[in-house]
């Protein structure tokens, strides 16, 4: 009887959904631009964006490496093992970054930057279990880099002073540039927070400048005190700009908003005319004005909110930075002192 009702009926036998539809969920690249989609619905930042994408592309730089291909049920733990080490030991940081000089093109990224990579993938393969693209996650078997935790080796008072002195202030990109490492310097802010600046910023009463949460790596706006002398070198700077329609203080000289990489490679550029043999960039600007903060006698508390951390431990990496307080606290509270101050006192030897 049921014969007889599908007479002259097209029967059914697939499925609609195409194999290609369905592969899809294993694609790594289409995941990973789902992750992206589901972070930017978070409003996080693009700084966060760009990370995912990139570890993005060297988890696939490494599959095809080693034979895999875009498919994410080909990752197990001996693939998460392989592409750590892979990472830490072969591939070439910077590679492909305009602005670097191949001497920096070294193989092997930092113990720092791996294990952002693993965070990331494991972040990335949460998602991917929800979504129903993969059963477990390799990287979570996967132990995080030793991170040993070297000295930064800040810059000297008088190493800041030679960099300060070489950018011609007599020409539009050379005073701009110079007001932007002012700034830098003062503020100790991330060189994008302060590249962001608008007029609408500044506050010229309060001499402060406002860093917005749009444009904070923590999504927290935050008001920074500025010396006199910076407040004024903005003003004429705001002035300067002008002949540009744009609100920005910081631009390039056919007013387009300058980006973070342009100031690098400036930076750079100023740091050989000035003979400083350390690697110069923009965020050794905000471990020095840290150190000498620190080194001043500055409260570690208040430098927390100058440098717009939410969590204490990122702070208290600069006070291993600062030798002068280390070698006055240890002058100061010396076990050795406390043991032998005794001896050293001026003694007796004869009686009246």
């Amino acid at each position: 009887m049921h014969s007889e009702r599908r007479k002259g009926k097209r029967v059914k036998n697939g499925r609609s959904l195409t194999k290609t539809k369905r592969s899809g969920i294993y694609s790594i690249t289409t995941m990973f631009e789902k992750l992206c989609d589901a972070k930017r619905a978070e409003n996080r930042a693009p700084e966060t964006i760009d990370r995912y994408m990139r570890a993005c592309r060297y988890l696939l730089e490494y599959a095809k490496m080693v034979g895999v291909g875009d498919d994410i049920r080909d990752i197990d733990v001996d693939f998460a093992r392989g592409f750590v080490s892979w990472l830490l030991h072969e591939r070439v940081k910077f590679d492909g970054h305009k602005f670097k000089k191949d001497e920096h093109k070294t193989p092997g990224l930092s113990p720092k930057s791996v294990n952002d990579y693993i965070k990331t993938m494991r972040t990335f393969f949460r998602f991917c279990i929800k979504a129903g693209s993969a059963a477990e996650n390799p990287f979570e078997e996967t132990k995080l880099v030793t991170d040993p935790e070297e000295m930064v080796n800040i810059l000297s008072p008088d190493e800041m002073r030679k960099l300060l002195s070489i950018p011609d202030q007599r020409s539009y990109v050379g005073f701009r540039d110079y007001v932007a490492l002012t700034c830098l310097i003062d503020s100790m802010t991330r060189v994008g927070e302060i590249l962001s600046l608008t007029e609408d910023n500044v506050d010229f009463s309060s001499d402060t400048v406002y860093l917005s949460a749009w444009d904070v790596k923590t999504r927290k706006g935050r008001f920074v005190p500025l010396e006199k002398r910076t407040m004024n070198l903005l003003k004429e700077l705001i002035k300067e700009n002008e002949d540009f329609d744009s609100d920005y203080v910081f631009l390039t000289n056919y007013g387009e908003k300058m980006t973070t990489n342009h100031f690098r490679q400036r930076l750079n550029t100023y740091a050989e005319k000035a003979g400083i043999k350390k690697r110069v960039h923009p965020h050794l600007i905000r471990h020095t004005g840290a150190t000498m903060f620190l080194e001043d006698g500055g409260d570690i508390r208040h430098l927390q909110a100058l440098l717009g951390h939410a969590d204490m431990r990122m702070v208290k990496r600069y006070t291993h930075l600062s030798k002068q307080s280390l070698k006055a606290q240890h002058k100061k509270h010396s076990p050795l002192a406390q043991i032998t101050g005794k001896l050293n006192k001026e003694r007796k030897t004869r009686r009246k």
